[in-house]
Parts: C-alpha cells; structure tokens; sequence
C-alpha cells in the first residue's frame, strides 16, 4: 500500500480542526491544575524549607500512595481499563452501564483491602523508598505516611470515574479536578505557616486528593451515569482483565524500580537531595501535563474505536500528527530548561527558609532534565498505539527494557559522581533510557502496522531542531546580556526573545504542526 503524504493532509487539517476546542479547553484545564500545583509545591517548600528534613520526609511519604496506586491500578487504566469501557460502550446493550458499575465497585474493595496492608507495611515502604534517611526522619516519614496511604482508595476512584467521564465524551472535570487538590494543599500549608500542626498538615494533604475524588464523582452522576455498587463485582471478565493486566504490570514495575532507583539516588545526595529531584521532577511534568497528556488524553478512545474497527491505517495517522504537534512545542521548552534551569528554580524555589545550595542543585538537575522531555513525551504517545490494540506484552517489554537502562544510569550516577551532584545523573539516565524506548517503540509498531509515516516525522523533527536551535542562539545571547543578578528578569528576557525567534524560524521553515495548533488553540479559546 502506498502512502502519500500529500493525499493525507486534508484529512488531517480536518481532523486537527474539529479537536482543536477540545484540546485546547483541557490543556487550558491541565495547565490550570499544574499552577496551582506548582503554588503548592511553592507554599509548601516556603512552609517547611527547601533542603530540611521534614521536607524530605514529607516528600518521601507523599510520594508513597501514589507509587502504590501506580503500581497496582494507574498503569492499567489508559492501557486496559480505557479500551475495555470503550468496548462495552460500543457492544454491549446498555450501553457499557453494567459493566461499568461491577468494575468500579471492584476497584472501591479491591483498593480498600491494598490501602489498609499499605499502612501496615509503612515502615518497610519508607526503609525501601529512602535508604538515607536518619532513624528520626525515616520514623517522621512513617508517620505521615499512615495519613498519606488512604490516598490511593481516593486516587483510584477518581481515575475510574475520569476514565467513565471521558468515554462518554466529558473530559473537563477530570482535567479540572486536581486544580480542587491542590487548592486545598495550598491553603492547608499557609495555615501550617502559623500554627505549625504536624496533623492539620498530614490530614489536609489527603483531604485535597479526597476533594478531588468527590468533585470527579460528582460529575459521573451529573452526566446521568447512575453509580451503584454491586456487592458481586464478577460479570466483567476479571480472568481477561487480569491477563491483560498482568503484563501492564510489569511494565508498571519497571517504571516504579526505576522512580524507585531514582529517588534511592537522590536521598545519597544529603539533605535537599530528594526535594531537589522531586521538585525538578515537578517541573519537567508540566509541560509534558499540558501538551502531550492532554494529546493522549482525548486520543485514546478514538484510537481504541480505531483499533476495534481495525482501521490501522487511522491509528498510525493519529500517533504521527500527535507525536509531531507534541514536538513542536516540547522542542522549545526542553532548550529552555537546558539554557535557563538554575534561574527558573531561583525564581520558584529562593524564597523563604529554602537553603541557597540546594536551589542551585535543583537548578542543574532541572536542567538536565532538558534532556529527556522530548524522547519522554513522543515515547509516552506512541505507547497508546500498543494500548489501543489491547496489547499490553509488547510496551510491558519495551518498558521494562527502559526501567534496567535507567536503573543502571542511576547505579553509574551513584558510583561515579561526588555524593553532592548524585541526583544530577537522575535526569541524564532518564534521557539515555526514554530515547532508547522510543526508538524501539517506533521499530515495533513500524513493524506492526506496517508503517509509520516515518519520512514526516522525520522531516518535522529536522525542522523543529532547526528552529529551536534558532531560539536557542537568541536565549542565550539574552542570558549573557541579562546577567545572573537577577534570575526573573534573565527568565523573561531569555523566555521572550527565545520564543520569538522560534516562531519565526518556525514560520520560515514551514512547521506546519505549529501553525496547526495555534490556530486551532486559539479557536478552542474563543
């Protein structure tokens, strides 16, 4: 078959057009819930102290319920979970009702039970998670802990009620909701700030993912969808379930061993080690939140319906033009953490009792995190062409392969690096690790499909890294200009004229997918 990149463009003009709104509405959504997390993590960082203990312990016991719910359910949701409710929605009677239910109410007792052993085995949880740790701080750690671990009841149902909403065509709340959590979170840390209450802190850190699980279940029974559970969750193939389960949970392993070797490293660094790569870790999520989540966010039910009408042909057209929009913009964004990481986090992170070493290592981590935001997000998309398909062997293998590879980066980090800038080859093995599981991502599903509109990705990657090395010239002269003296004004001056020049490069260069998006962006805001 031949595949003719000019005949395809109207189509996919069309295509990009009618879900412009809704793409832009969520990442306007996404990019919403992601300040208010920053502020949070800002408030929370000015509360407790950057490069403290406590925050380090705080940070490790938070980490805890969603690693946890990762592990054992939030892999299995966009790779299993979604395609099934896609399905029954498209074949069974009722339209997927039923079946819903039983899986939702399978979920509720299945996480109970998971969330009460979690809090029993805390100890062992947090001695695994931070082997650095002092006695004192692995048993403030604990403590925590015990608030934090009912998170992951909270964090399951939110994520099958998101899951429901969006099959049935309503994205927004599920996009809006974790604005709810960390509204809560920032108010509870400015009340730490005067009355210094250990349990005020621990108790309104869960009641935010609570908050956000009720205004999600809110909307499902908005939307109509009559939520009952069933004491007899059996009727939903839970034997299908778990096997296809069972290889996204290796692939789930693989990436938690590698958060896991990852965080070990960090908290080898000393005191602000792990808030450090946290913190940085933050930073680099939010572009990929905005842009590519979102992009995966509203494609996978389509590719799943792609997928059971077997029309492979669409499922590659898809993957292409996302992994190609998402370039477009991430390609900017990683050359800004490269050139401006240290004075982004002076800017976020100098404030209050935060220690000034610490700002500054978490500025370098941040930028070598610049490294691996375009192989992650263009990695995570096309992983979705495997899901679509109810295949969950072949990224499981791909994932895992990516966890052994960054785990040995982190290992090398550990023994080559002076114990101070241990945590800076974090990011390092990220990049190696994610540009290797996208290359073979892209051999596999070439292999699968038969192609994988391969010249156009090509030609749009030449040309994205033309133009951002462009905006990267232009950045760097303003840096030099600007000075270190102040971090603000070198950000915006830098973050300024370096866009300029990409858009104009882009212009020149004709990166249509730019052109694409903005457009339809700016028709989704009005």
């Amino acid at each position: 078959m031949v595949h003719d990149e000019h005949l395809r463009q109207p189509d996919e003009d069309a295509g990009l057009s009618r879900k412009g709104t809704l793409m832009a509405r969520m990442a306007l959504a996404t990019l919403a819930s992601r300040v208010a997390g920053f502020l949070r993590v800002l408030v929370l960082t000015a509360a407790l102290g950057l490069g403290t203990r406590l925050l380090d312990a705080y940070n490790v016991a938070n980490t805890l319920p969603n690693a946890v719910y990762e592990l054992l359910v939030g892999g299995a949701m966009a790779s299993v979970v979604v395609p099934l409710l896609a399905r029954a929605a498209l074949t069974d009677p009722d339209h997927g009702v039923l079946y819903t239910q039983r899986l939702l109410s399978l979920m509720v007792y299945g996480l109970s039970a998971i969330t009460l052993l979690a809090m029993a085995l805390a100890p062992l949880l947090v001695g695994l998670v931070a082997p650095g740790f002092t006695a004192g701080q692995h048993e403030l750690a604990v403590v925590f802990s015990r608030y934090f671990l009912p998170q992951i009841l909270f964090y399951g149902v939110s994520a099958t009620a998101g899951a429901v909403l969006n099959i049935r065509g309503r994205f927004a709340v599920a996009a809006w909701a974790p604005l709810c959590n960390s509204l809560v979170v920032i108010a509870v840390g400015l009340l730490y700030v005067s009355s210094r209450s250990f349990t005020l802190l621990a108790i309104g850190t869960t009641a935010g993912v609570f908050a956000q699980m009720a205004l999600v279940v809110a909307a499902l029974s908005r939307s109509g969808f009559p939520i009952r559970l069933h004491l007899d969750p059996r009727g939903i193939a839970i034997r299908r379930i778990a096997g296809l389960a069972g290889w996204v949970l290796l692939s789930v392993l693989g990436a938690q061993a590698f958060l896991l070797a990852a965080t070990r490293v960090a908290s080898l660094s000393g005191p602000g080690g792990v808030t450090a790569y946290q913190n940085a870790l933050a930073v680099f999520q939010v572009p990929f939140a905005v842009i590519a989540l979102t992009v995966m966010t509203t494609m996978l039910p389509r590719l799943s319906r792609s997928a059971a009408r077997r029309d492979h042909d669409r499922i590659v057209r898809d993957l292409s033009l996302a992994v190609r929009v998402a370039v477009a913009v991430m390609a900017p964004i990683a050359v800004a953490l490269l050139l401006l990481g240290r004075p982004i986090a002076a800017v976020l992170f100098d404030h209050g009792s935060s220690a000034p070493a610490t700002v500054r290592l978490l500025g370098t981590v941040l930028a070598a995190f610049g490294l691996a935001l375009v192989p992650f997000s263009a990695y995570s998309i096309l992983q979705r062409g495997f899901y679509a398909t109810q295949d969950t062997r072949t990224p499981a293998l791909i994932t895992a392969g990516v966890a052994v590879t960054g785990i040995v980066g982190c290992v090398v980090a550990g023994r080559l690096l002076p114990p101070a800038s241990i945590v800076v080859g974090v990011p390092v093995a990220y990049a190696v690790a994610y540009t290797l599981g996208l290359a073979v991502t892209v051999l596999v599903l070439r292999r699968r499909f038969g192609w994988i509109d391969g010249r156009r990705l090509m030609r749009t990657h030449v040309r994205v890294f033309l133009a951002a090395s462009a905006g990267a010239v232009v950045a760097g002269g303003a840096t030099v200009l600007t000075g270190s003296a102040m971090p603000l004004l070198t950000v915006a001056a830098a973050a300024g004229v370096g866009a300029l020049a990409y858009l104009a490069a882009a212009k020149l260069l004709h990166i249509g997918e730019l052109r694409l998006l903005l457009a339809t962006a700016l028709a989704g805001f009005r």
